[in-house]
């Protein structure tokens, strides 16, 4: 049994940390969700604070089956830990803890030599915490294999994507990729809201170089460009052939600013 643990970074801040607050703002959060839930291959969600982009996760991640193993994908925003960082500690929630999936991990570990265990890069990051409550209120029996990315090249992203492919493909279960990612950063809302979908068109052609190449060239500061892209090509490799755009908003919606948003996108891939 696992006897590490990681805390919450941003409980108190980023979600509520009592839980049955939180419960209460997951449902609210969530109450726009049509039904049945659909069984999808991977999923983009933002991280922000739930007050700013609470409601595009929770229409995102409540419109569709939570498996119990999840990939978490996301940024490493404070440039601690390695390049490739994969954590396989018991992450404490207010919900209850939620475990890694060992036997995956263990699998993964064999399948490449690119993915690093590291709790560091992980200890004050909020990216992929901000994710669980939503999975948690949908599976109870949750499970997860968080991994953080710093910058790295392309061919190191399809190399870890494809080891995800293999690994997934030999568990035989069902298991969802979630990528961690906002949009533009700090820019007038009709800026950044023209580069957002300049970033979607791209996502929705299936073409993850396309992708990396166009955010790149367009200096376009998507901060999950990364996970977003390890989690297109896994998923294309695993049968999907389009994405569907849940929602996509920007923190001027709360703050009343619209000269310095943020943007939000909740992507499907499937």
């Amino acid at each position: 049994m696992n006897t590490v643990i990681r805390s919450p970074a941003v409980a108190g801040r980023f979600y509520p940390e009592d839980e049955n607050t939180l419960r209460e703002t997951l449902q609210t959060l969530s109450s726009n969700v049509a039904v049945p839930r659909k069984k999808v291959i991977a999923a983009v969600s933002p991280h922000a604070g739930y007050i700013y982009s609470g409601a595009i996760a929770g229409e995102t991640l409540g419109s569709i089956e939570i498996p119990e193993t999840v990939v978490l994908l996301g940024p490493n925003h404070t440039g601690k830990g390695k390049a490739v960082s994969l954590s396989t500690a018991t992450w404490q929630m207010p919900m209850g803890d939620v475990p890694v999936d060992e036997a995956f991990i263990e699998d993964l570990l064999q399948e490449t030599d690119y993915v690093d265990k590291d709790e560091l890069a992980h200890q004050f990051e909020h990216c992929l915490e901000v994710q669980i409550p939503f999975l948690q209120l949908a599976q109870p029996k949750l499970s997860i294999v968080p991994i953080s990315f710093s910058h790295i090249s392309y061919e190191l992203i399809d190399e870890v994507a494809l080891a995800l492919v293999e690994v997934i493909q030999r568990s035989h279960r069902d298991v969802l990729i979630v990528a961690s990612s906002d949009m533009t950063h700090y820019e007038p809302r009709e800026i950044a809201d023209k580069k957002d979908h300049y970033v979607l068109k791209k996502l929705a052609d299936m073409d993850p170089a396309l992708l990396c190449r166009a955010v790149t060239r367009h200096q376009i500061s998507m901060c999950g460009l990364t996970p977003v892209a390890v989690a297109l090509i896994a998923a294309i490799e695993l049968g999907a052939t389009k994405t569907e755009l849940i929602r996509y908003g920007d923190s001027g919606e709360v703050t009343g600013d619209t000269e310095q948003v943020v943007g939000y996108a909740g992507i499907l891939i499937s």
